[in-house]
């Protein structure tokens, strides 16, 4: 069924995600950057955020800090996250809106639980990307796209088992509308018992599936996947995705390799050490601007 379409992708490395803390001291599920694996070019790092259950006063989140040099991507697949950073931009993200923030030239931003969940409790779950900016790019003037669940491009297979969310690219005809500085390919598949789907991905792509959910089988050879693993897959020109015994649930990404040299710490990655010390003096010395507070985020992401 592959071969109308080019080589197939199959399994070049399998990794299993750590257990790590951030922000505040909330915990993530991290398959990179890890001991086993630095990055995956273009991209820096991948947390996976619960599932968890919060009781009332229990959520933490991350408060203001800053960034340079690299994008953001907070996706949320349950509960409300509270943003609001220096350029002016808050709101409330819920259940299936998408965050792509480009820090460029440098931002300080906060991102929380809402109040509601605070104050409440509830459900988490959601992921944050990082994907580098290239060197001409790296000092760019900072850019936020907030896009809905209801605005994010889905389509199924015609046998109605593959069903995909499309943040960045395009896949079974549903195409993007997310603009990205360089080519990103970044989807939310959910697979079927049976589901069998090959999907067409530029050659010059890097590509890797992170299964959040179930299991699945990557490739002609068909290697299985599990929750909690990532895949980087060798090069191609498709990837070939079939379900397992239960529901599946895993990323597909994809971005074109800068392969320029990387200096980073903590929230700054720069191409050189002295861009790297240039980006803490001008944080330290407030060029990256402050969070301005003058109304409170509501839970519905409206100020009272």
């Amino acid at each position: 069924m592959s071969g109308s379409i080019g080589r197939v992708r199959e399994v070049a490395s399998l990794t299993s995600s750590q257990y790590q803390h951030e922000g505040a001291g909330f915990i993530v599920r991290r398959p990179f950057p890890t001991m086993g694996l630095d990055s995956v070019d273009p991209f820096l790092l991948i947390d996976e955020l619960g599932p968890i259950d919060y009781g009332p006063g229990e959520a933490l989140g991350a408060p203001d800090h800053p960034h340079r040099g690299f994008e953001t991507v907070s996706y949320v697949l349950e509960g409300e996250l509270e943003h609001e950073d220096s350029a002016g931009h808050r709101g409330v993200l819920h259940s299936g809106d998408v965050q792509w923030m480009t820090a460029g030239a440098g931002i300080i931003h906060s991102e929380m639980p809402s109040r509601r969940i605070r104050e409440q409790g509830g459900r988490v779950h959601g992921f944050q990307i990082w994907v580098n900016l290239p060197k001409r790019h790296k000092m760019m003037r900072p850019r936020y796209q907030e896009i809905s669940s209801a605005k994010l491009p889905e389509a199924r297979t015609e046998d109605g088992l593959a069903h995909v969310r499309v943040i960045a690219g395009e896949a079974l005809g549903a195409r993007a509308v997310i603009d990205t500085v360089t080519p990103i390919v970044l989807q939310d598949w959910t697979l079927q018992p049976g589901a069998d789907v090959t999907v067409p991905l530029a050659p010059e792509l890097r590509v890797m599936v992170y299964v959040f959910q179930g299991a699945l089988q990557i490739g002609d050879a068909g290697k299985r996947a599990e929750e909690g693993q990532l895949a980087v897959l060798e090069e191609g020109e498709a990837v070939r995705l079939r379900g397992g015994t239960g529901t599946a649930r895993f990323l597909l990404l994809g971005g074109v390799p800068l392969r320029e040299p990387v200096v980073r710490y903590g929230p700054f990655v720069m191409n050189t050490r002295a861009e790297l010390v240039q980006a803490f003096e001008d944080f330290q010395s407030g060029r990256m601007g402050e969070i301005t507070r003058t109304a409170q985020v509501s839970g519905d992401g409206a100020s009272p």
